[in-house]
């Protein structure tokens, strides 16, 4: 492909962009090459209070198989670090005595004086060190535990996760699959006690994939990563040694396959599929039959409309057809 374009960030996410939509495409069964076998630098930022629990055994077993291939890997363990989870006036220490505390305002302007915490610093330094943000916890009461929660709530400063680029009406910031953290790529590892059953789409629990998506679409698509399918364990409080071993061996299997996962197919939020300034999906566009988060996940046949024009000039024309196995 050739262009005359400047190259900028918008453009580097645009491509980058591409590349998931190719990497999209070949997951619906057209015959395209995706292997990356770069190492990559992992950041698994871990919360569990127990090391000797399930969940610290598969952590273990990632970064173990990571190390394997050839990535390097940094593990934030909250509970270890004693991770303060609350926000409050002592996460912004240029805020005077008699300064009402609105949050949104002091973690801005924290962050363009370069004076949030040294914690808070640090973490913000390793995800941008990271190609890979992974977030691993147990599913308590159907969301992840306050300590991660808090982690999200103090690292993801206005300027840095949000508050990102210029309003107007053809943008309305950069997020939803674009801003500081764009061009890398972010899954979830999940445990909990309930079946698999529970967590279907007849299940008493909700579909895994509605409870998830505050977290895959609000805290990981927001600041602009390519979210990869999370990895869930269920009925883990009965695994034996052999169902523990199961377990992670698929786990393994997706450390194995961390570059190459096609992401959900998220909508981009200034990609043309919403109504700017209402963020409301375009008539015509997704399944009319679909409620709630459904619609925020492009169709098959969206995606392939998206990605031909790119696919005809790499492979040429003709390039873009479907697996009859996999419509």
């Amino acid at each position: 492909m050739t262009s005359d374009l400047s190259i900028n960030r918008h453009n580097l996410i645009h491509y980058q962009h591409v590349v998931d939509q190719l990497r999209a495409v070949y997951a619906l069964g057209i015959d395209f090459p995706t292997s990356d076998r770069r190492p990559m630098k992992v950041l698994l930022v871990f919360a569990h209070p127990e090391p000797r629990s399930l969940n610290g055994a598969l952590r273990d077993a990632a970064v173990k198989e990571l190390g394997t291939q050839g990535h390097e890997v940094r593990v934030s363990d909250l509970y270890a670090m004693r991770w303060k989870s609350e926000v409050d006036r002592a996460d912004f220490p240029s805020l005077t005595p008699d300064s009402r505390l609105k949050v949104a305002a002091a973690s801005g302007e924290a962050f363009s004086a370069n004076a949030l915490t040294q914690d808070v610093k640090a973490e913000q330094e390793k995800l941008l060190w990271a190609d890979v943000l992974i977030l691993q916890f147990p599913l308590w009461w159907y969301a992840m535990p306050a300590i991660l929660k808090g982690w999200v709530d103090r690292v993801y400063a206005y300027g840095f996760a949000y508050g990102v680029g210029e309003h107007n009406d053809k943008r309305w910031g950069d997020r939803f699959g674009e801003g500081t953290l764009a061009g890398k790529r972010a899954m979830l590892i999940v445990t909990t006690g309930g079946w698999e059953e529970h967590y279907s789409a007849r299940g008493i629990n909700g579909p895994i994939d509605d409870l998830l998506f505050p977290i895959n679409h609000g805290i990981l698509f927001y600041p602009g990563y390519d979210v990869l399918p999370p990895f869930v364990a269920y009925r883990v409080d009965r695994l034996d040694q052999a169902g523990f071993e199961s377990v992670a061996d698929r786990l393994r299997e997706r450390m194995r396959t961390l570059a190459t996962t096609p992401p959900i197919p998220y909508r981009r939020q200034n990609g043309g599929d919403y109504l700017i300034p209402s963020m409301q999906l375009r008539s015509g566009l997704g399944d009319p039959n679909a409620t709630g988060f459904g619609h925020h996940l492009a169709r098959n046949a969206e995606v392939l409309d998206k990605a031909r024009p790119i696919i005809d000039e790499v492979l040429g024309p003709g390039a873009c057809e479907v697996s009859p196995t996999r419509p």
